[in-house]
């Protein structure tokens, strides 16, 4: 489908939501991970259709290293009503802050960096010599995952499992394409699932490759007892682990060129605060954090609200949207655990009006990113990934209009 020839010229859609808007602050999910990569999400129509019943106006879809969902996306969101956002996520790596031993948003590797890329072009288009590094990055985080794959076969041989797990049948039937450890966590988890048929000797099993260590989740619990798998088997430490590459993190600054090369606004994925109310070295105070973000030249900021305390999201990205930066929100989905499309903070708890209108707003800017990057070449940043801070209303006026437009014809 040619998704933007759905809407009118700018000009004739500015007239129509002059006449038709009616100010309503649409529900937004601007992060969400889909089969393409690891989701919890069986397909891209489920994902889609729990928005439909949690009255989700705006969806972004945010795979790790690939766009390949997009046209299913854009498809599958219009057919529902549902305005589409394209997204995509990366690991990159700062040297500098590795070096100097700062956690920047990874809790566990210093200077490991994740990074978004906001409302990329559509059709997606990524040229030389960005293409083949981004190529590079997805062929190497596959073979460290197939490394994994043979070396917890060998877990699985010691212990007289009798069987083993085949890593392109995963590919093939879990994956499309780009194959994860959780796809591998997974996998195990079902093959012992059908292997033992009883819960006695599930546990039995598991405390077997797990190295005499128990399981602690419920038998019946998958998403925990994947994350078990993850932590005893596959994670640093565990009989499993495979180091990943260095080819496999690109330099930060690479990412931020992919993500402009592709289209999109790259973007601060924050941790924010813990459990404990702890941030990471890098992301507090947030006055410092802003000053680092504008010299790395990224002017959007995200939340995986479910991580953070209501006063937390509030304090933050009212701070960043104060100071001209883009904020939106998102549920990530891409752990086994099923969770609402719909937006909570922590502990469940609703978010604010406040919090409700500033993603609100991050979308509608990233809409109307998206649509002329497509029809006119330029949308929201210039060829320096500038943002166009004067125009931040009319841009998002524009992406009111591109939303209600699609919502309502």
């Amino acid at each position: 489908m040619d998704f933007w020839k759905t809407f009118p010229g700018k000009e004739e859609l500015l007239k129509w939501y002059d006449k038709n808007g009616d100010g309503k602050i649409r529900l937004v999910n601007a992060h969400m991970h889909t089969p393409y990569s690891f989701s919890a999400f069986s397909d891209i129509s489920q994902a889609l259709n729990m928005a439909i019943n949690e009255n989700v106006k705006v969806a972004g879809i945010n795979d790790f290293y690939t766009t390949d969902g997009y046209p299913e996306w854009a498809e599958a969101c219009a057919s529902r009503k549902i305005f589409p956002l394209f997204n995509i996520e990366y690991i990159s790596l700062n040297r500098d802050d590795q070096s100097a031993g700062i956690k920047v948003n990874d809790p566990n590797n210093p200077g490991r960096t994740y990074l978004s890329g906001k409302g990329l072009a559509f059709p997606a288009k990524l040229k030389e010599p960005f293409a083949s590094t981004l190529a590079s990055v997805r062929k190497e985080s596959n073979i460290q995952v197939q490394k994994m794959c043979a070396k917890l076969n060998e877990v699985l041989a010691n212990c007289n499992a009798g069987f083993e797990l085949d890593y392109e049948d995963i590919k093939l039937k879990m994956t499309k394409g780009m194959v994860r450890e959780r796809h591998l966590a997974k996998a195990l988890r079902e093959k012992i699932n059908t292997q033992f048929t009883t819960a006695e000797d599930q546990q039995l099993f598991y405390k077997t490759i797990f190295g005499g260590k128990a399981l602690k989740s419920d038998i019946g619990n998958f998403a925990a007892i994947e994350n078990e798998i993850r932590g005893n088997l596959l994670k640093a430490g565990g009989a499993a682990f495979i180091p990943e590459n260095p080819e496999a993190f690109p330099d930060m600054e690479m990412v931020c060129q992919i993500i402009l090369n592709s289209g999109g606004i790259p973007t601060y994925p924050f941790l924010a605060d813990d459990n404990n109310g702890n941030f990471t070295d890098f992301e507090a105070p947030k006055e410092t954090v802003i000053e680092i973000l504008k010299k790395r030249n990224i002017c959007s900021v995200e939340f995986i609200t479910t991580r953070n305390s209501i006063a937390v999201l509030e304090e933050y990205a009212g701070y960043f949207k104060k100071n001209g930066f883009v904020v939106t929100f998102g549920t990530e989905h891409n752990t086994p655990a099923m969770e609402p499309v719909e937006l909570f903070a922590r502990n469940n708890t609703p978010l604010s009006e406040m919090l409700l209108k500033i993603n609100y707003e991050g979308a509608c800017i990233t809409a109307a990113h998206q649509y002329l990057v497509a029809t006119e070449g330029t949308g929201y940043l210039d060829k320096d990934g500038k943002p166009d801070v004067t125009r931040r209303e009319s841009f998002t006026t524009l992406g009111k209009a591109l939303i209600e437009y699609l919502i309502k014809n």
